[in-house]
């Protein structure tokens, strides 16, 4: 009945619909973001948090380190560099921009379900049955993915760069823009990496990928893999492994999600062709 009323839809309601859609996605972005302004200084603590050695991540590698007797770099009483702002509005324009981008991060399952609403009464009620946990995953796969760019990606990003010394000469004294970009920059791509699964599901599902290609070609998704790993990361060989495990453990799930998905399109047509034939 839904598809029905979509396929009467002319060209001009279905651009109407969409811009409802996406006008109710920024509105949901514009009212978290306006919360994390107001309530700054509970975002500024979770900003800063990686900053200070006291931080989750650092306590658990310095047990390590002293543990297999490595590098002790991650039990030092402080990182060597301090935050500064080196415009006047600086600081505000850091605050508007962080606020933005902790909106995007908290209204994402909304936005999502926007995307959803729009999509889905274009599909067979078959589709959107089998679809029906796409935003809970997804979400989930998302806030996943910001957790581990914010516990694993930062520290290791911000220890690496902190502790490299060019010259005794210069001291870190860091722009907050360029502190915040790596946090940022950190969390939202490994969000975005987290979400391959339910990439390879949609691209499974209209006939672009398969689990045949996907396994074909994991030798080059693995060198893929290593030089993303290279780019979010240090350029240490510990840390991009650490990076890098998590990422091919979700392109061997992607696998086995395109396998699901081609095995149960093969049984669908089965039946098809068996009540056809009947």
């Amino acid at each position: 009945m839904v598809k029905k009323q979509m396929d009467e839809m002319s060209f001009l309601d279905h651009l109407e619909d969409l811009r409802w859609h996406l006008i109710r996605a920024v509105a949901s972005v514009i009212i978290a973001a306006t919360l994390a302004f107001i309530f700054k200084d509970f975002v500024v603590g979770i900003i800063m948090a990686p900053k200070h050695m006291d931080f989750p991540t650092y306590v658990a590698l310095c047990n390590m380190s002293k543990f297999f007797g490595m590098d002790m770099s991650f039990c030092a009483s402080e990182l060597p560099f301090v935050i500064e702002v080196r415009s006047v509005g600086g600081q505000f324009s850091a605050h508007i921009w962080t606020s933005i981008y902790a909106g995007i991060v908290v209204a994402f399952p909304y936005v999502l379900y926007q995307l959803w609403s729009f999509i889905s009464p274009g599909l067979q009620d078959n589709e959107r049955k089998n679809s029906r946990g796409f935003i809970i995953i997804a979400s989930l796969l998302f806030f996943l993915g910001v957790a581990f760019g914010y516990y694993v990606i930062t520290p290791l990003s911000l220890n690496f760069l902190t502790n490299y010394t060019f010259a005794e000469e210069v001291s870190n004294a860091f722009d907050l823009s360029s502190y915040n970009s790596i946090v940022r920059s950190s969390s939202l791509a490994a969000g975005c990496v987290f979400e391959l699964p339910i990439v390879i599901y949609f691209l499974t599902k209209v006939g672009l990928v398969t689990p045949l290609i996907l396994k074909k070609y994991r030798k080059y998704a693995l060198v893929v893999v290593l030089l993303l790993s290279a780019v979010i990361t240090p350029p240490d060989i510990a840390s991009q492994v650490i990076v890098a495990i998590p990422i091919l453990l979700l392109y061997q799930v992607s696998i086995y999600i395109s396998a699901v998905v081609v095995r149960n399109q093969a049984r669908k047509t089965a039946k098809a062709n068996k009540k056809s034939k009947v």
